[in-house]
């Protein structure tokens, strides 16, 4: 069985190419025509937290309800059943507050994500941190 695209291209929050450039980017994208491709997990993984992070502080974004509308579009994804995944495994209800710049929090939240992504969740507590 073939590994989900986002853990081939260890990228597993699928985040869009786009201009930006990212730490860890894998210099050969030729892979994969629309998400980016990393070096390694760790850089995939910190990718998706410094996003996030962007959520909280830059937009305001606080509830796993409008973190996911904004991650997941409902364009492409029943964004009402991933934000109740994401709140269930947070401990909270979809309209609740959470505190990104809690790392355990932060944490849980990429784990999440990368659960929904990917349909598993490859990678080790210590390797989230370290991201």
């Amino acid at each position: 069985m073939a590994l989900p695209r986002g853990v081939r291209n260890c990228n597993p929050g699928n985040i869009d190419r786009t201009a930006e450039r990212w730490q860890g980017m894998a210099a050969d994208q030729s892979s994969d025509p629309r998400f980016v491709v990393f070096e390694a997990p760790v850089w995939g993984l910190r990718a998706l937290a410094k996003v996030l992070l962007s959520y909280s502080r830059k937009y305001g974004l606080r509830t796993p309800e409008a973190i996911v509308g904004r991650w997941a579009p409902p364009t492409e994804n029943d964004t009402g059943a991933y934000a109740r995944q994401v709140a269930k495994a947070l401990g909270v209800g979809v309209g609740d507050a959470i505190d990104m710049e809690n790392a355990g929090t932060l944490a849980v939240l990429v784990a999440a994500i990368v659960t929904h992504e990917n349909g598993q969740q490859p990678y080790s507590p210590a390797l989230i941190a370290q991201a």
